[in-house]
């Protein structure tokens, strides 16, 4: 009697590399449900979280669903002579960050570089997407200078998903709620899949 061998289909987007950006939202606990479903998808995910980030959840989660270390520091360094940063921007196929403040958008938009995710933004090679997922008070979100930092960043490239409507953390109900994480899911793969 033959023993039978339980083969795993390749998954389409096998090897991909995905660099997740956390920032300081109270939206960062789904970030951690996005980094399992990208990773169940094949996806190779890197977490790199803001110091604000992790007033709202810890690295331990990130580190346990992406079985990678998480990047906390901009002095968080690997073995090997390259900066982690510039390793992960090098070989990053996409960079996602989710959930994106007004912070972050107005240090990408600006170019200012003072931690390990906005370094990485700023070294990413050229080939890579950029997805970006605001989650925010509605009124940060309207305003003219995050407004500006947009759509200088759409400018560039930068493409968006979200925000949507819905009851904020802040009470307010309006637009600045992190879109969905299936929704942010199945926009990473279709980008992926055409690069």
């Amino acid at each position: 009697m033959s023993e039978k061998v339980n083969v795993q289909p390749a998954l389409p987007l096998a090897g991909r590399n995905v660099v997740l950006g956390v920032t300081g939202s109270i939206a960062a606990y789904k970030a951690a449900d996005l980094c399992s479903q990208l990773v169940k998808a094949g996806c190779e995910v890197r977490v790199v979280m803001t110091a604000d980030a992790q007033k709202f959840i810890t690295p331990l989660p990130f580190k346990t669903l992406s079985r990678h270390a998480v990047v906390t520091d901009l002095y968080d360094e690997e073995e090997g002579w390259k900066p982690t940063h510039i390793r992960l921007a090098d070989e990053a196929d996409l960079l996602l960050v989710a959930p994106a403040t007004a912070n972050c958008l107005a240090k990408l938009a600006h170019g200012l570089a003072d931690d390990a995710l906005t370094c990485i933004a700023l070294a990413l090679n050229p080939k890579a997407k950029l997805l970006i997922a605001p989650a925010m008070n509605g009124k940060m979100w309207l305003h003219p200078a995050t407004q500006a930092n947009v759509r200088t960043l759409q400018e560039r490239g930068a493409q968006f998903i979200g925000p949507e409507a819905g009851m904020l953390s802040c009470g307010y109900e309006g637009l600045g709620r992190l879109w969905e994480v299936a929704g942010i899911v199945t926009t990473t793969l279709k980008l992926l899949d055409r690069s």
